[in-house]
């Protein structure tokens, strides 16, 4: 099988992006998915995602981790709305289906905001927030994230006995201000620490705002690839309004065969 693929990056979570809107019957093995994700023997990614046509919203995005699991991706869904512009099935807003459901988009020149689900709930372990934001977030606040080995610490979490089932990403946080972070991540899935995690971003900005008792939430993370920025409002324990924003750039086109 020969097809087209773009390369898209949102400060540094690459995605290998296909266009299924004429090829519904479009699909991929996990072990396909593993070796065009390979960064020696494939394109390479942290992710892939296929775009399909929808009967009522613009489109509709499948996400894939390096693994061929399954999950939500802000930073990809950020740039699968990019692509969706380039495809001309949208032009400046976005209304989209994932895995977790319906979400509303919107570009406003380099950056694209995201409307992440409303979070209703988080639990703590020990001195670790555990949030799910699309994806499962372990969240836990260090001194100084230089200092830390997140590969490490992000698999002897990942793999525990509590977490070894499902998985779980890992986030090591450092507060640099009052509405800035810096932020380090471990990703189920692709096993790996990565440049950046849009869901990672979302579950440490609303740990932080439980941390210093924010209602309004308004911050700046840095991760290893740029910047993102995440908005959303506080009512006691549960979160809505929340966007994650961020730019989504093209890398490159291309054509393989498998």
């Amino acid at each position: 099988m020969t097809f087209s693929f773009t390369k898209y990056q949102g400060t540094g979570n690459d995605f290998i992006m296909v266009d299924c809107t004429s090829a519904k019957d479009f699909e991929l093995d996990n072990e396909q998915i593993a070796d065009l994700c390979d960064r020696r023997f494939g394109i390479g990614a942290d992710g892939i995602i296929l775009i399909f046509e929808h009967p009522t919203l613009d489109f509709k995005m499948t996400y894939y981790n390096s693994d061929g699991s399954q999950s939500f991706c802000g930073n990809g869904a950020r740039c699968a709305v990019q692509f969706a512009k380039s495809l001309g099935l949208i032009e400046t807003k976005a209304k989209f289906e994932a895995i977790d459901g319906e979400h509303n988009a919107i570009i406003d020149d380099e950056l694209i905001s995201v409307k992440m689900k409303d979070v209703t709930s988080y639990t703590k372990d020990d001195t670790a927030y555990i949030i799910d934001t699309g994806s499962p977030h372990y969240v836990k606040f260090v001194a100084d994230v230089d200092d830390e080995d997140i590969v490490e610490y992000g698999k002897n979490i990942r793999y525990s006995k509590k977490y070894k089932t499902k998985g779980i990403n890992v986030n090591l946080v450092e507060v640099l201000a009052d509405n800035e972070l810096e932020m380090l991540t471990y990703e189920r899935g692709v096993e790996d620490e990565t440049y950046s995690c849009g869901t990672g971003a979302t579950a440490v900005a609303l740990a932080f705002s439980l941390v210093l008792d924010y209602d309004d939430i308004d911050v700046k993370i840095f991760v290893k690839g740029g910047e993102l920025y995440v908005k959303a409002e506080r009512n006691n324990d549960t979160f809505d309004n929340i966007y994650l924003i961020g730019p989504a750039e093209k890398v490159f086109v291309g054509e393989i065969t498998i």
